[in-house]
């Protein structure tokens, strides 16, 4: 199964200069996870992370889980030998911070022109330049690995020194243009991460939220919080099944050519099957994968 077909509802961070948490993320139910040496590492154990990162993906281990390493930026002090190992070592992708423009996405293609085909570049929405270009940036996939983003909402908040409120109303602007500019390009979105990690109710309402603006699954911060993002994030019974009579609805002889029709009782347009068609897909992915 290629990286873009499985599901990435749940994905999370794993600290890399944590062997055991290296060790844990083998083992928990999240569709992906973030081998991080960025954020969650400190300076003086940059190297050290990196070295346990490489080395846990040269294991593997890790199942169906999509396992991802993200780097340090090009302007720090270990970006360059961050993306030199990661591409060395192969993993599905390769997540990369605070890109701002194609140019960024151009350099960081660049810096892993030597992974192996299968590894993907992922990138972070997560400044006020990025936001300004989301198009160009999206366009960027063209030319390029880049097949998902990420938004990264603690450091946007921090730049546009807002306050994270439970709505996210300060959010709603950025965060609904990037899930439009991602699908213009085709690519995956995943949502940020919930920070209040004993709030399982703020949870589930941000994670339920996600889904509204259009959001493929989201980024995580702590284990407890995979099964409240895999089931929000999941298509119901009752969508998969009215999406399962939308396609068969279609198929029926005396359907064919007809671009809208009525399925118990609801009125299905073409768009409405190709809707149903992609819920499917994901249904099955999700099962596939379990």
């Amino acid at each position: 199964m290629t990286t873009a077909a499985r599901p990435l509802r749940s994905v999370l961070y794993m600290p890399a200069s944590n062997p055991k948490a290296l060790e844990k993320a083998r083992t928990l139910p999240c569709d992906a996870v973030i081998l991080d040496l960025e954020d969650a590492v400190a300076p003086e154990s940059k190297e050290i992370a990196r070295a346990q990162a490489v080395e846990a993906v040269k294991q593997g281990g890790f199942g169906n889980r999509t396992v991802v390493l993200r780097v340090n930026g090009l302007d720090t002090p270990w970006g360059a030998e961050d993306l030199k190992a990661a591409a060395a070592a192969g993993p599905d992708a390769i997540l990369v911070p605070k890109v701002g423009g194609a140019v960024d996405v151009a350099a960081y293609d660049s810096a892993i022109a030597s992974a192996p085909d299968h590894t993907r570049l992922w990138a972070m929405i997560e400044t006020c330049r990025s936001i300004f270009a989301l198009e160009s940036i999206a366009q960027a996939s063209k030319t390029s690995r880049m097949n998902v983003w990420v938004m990264g909402t603690n450091d946007l908040a921090k730049e546009m020194r807002c306050r994270q409120t439970p709505g996210r109303e300060p959010f709603h602007g950025p965060l609904s243009l990037a899930v439009a500019a991602a699908r213009l390009y085709g690519l995956i979105i995943l949502d940020g991460v919930y920070n209040d990690i004993e709030n399982e109710a703020g949870l589930e309402a941000v994670c339920e939220q996600g889904v509204d603006f259009g959001f493929d699954g989201k980024t995580l911060i702590h284990p407890k919080q995979i099964e409240t993002c895999n089931r929000v994030f999941s298509p119901s019974e009752a969508e998969v099944a009215w999406s399962r009579a939308v396609i068969e609805a279609f198929k029926l002889p005396e359907n064919q050519g007809k671009g809208a029709i009525r399925v118990e009782g609801r009125m299905a347009e073409l768009l409405h099957l190709a809707q149903a068609e992609r819920l499917v897909a994901v249904a099955e992915a999700i099962a596939s994968a379990a």
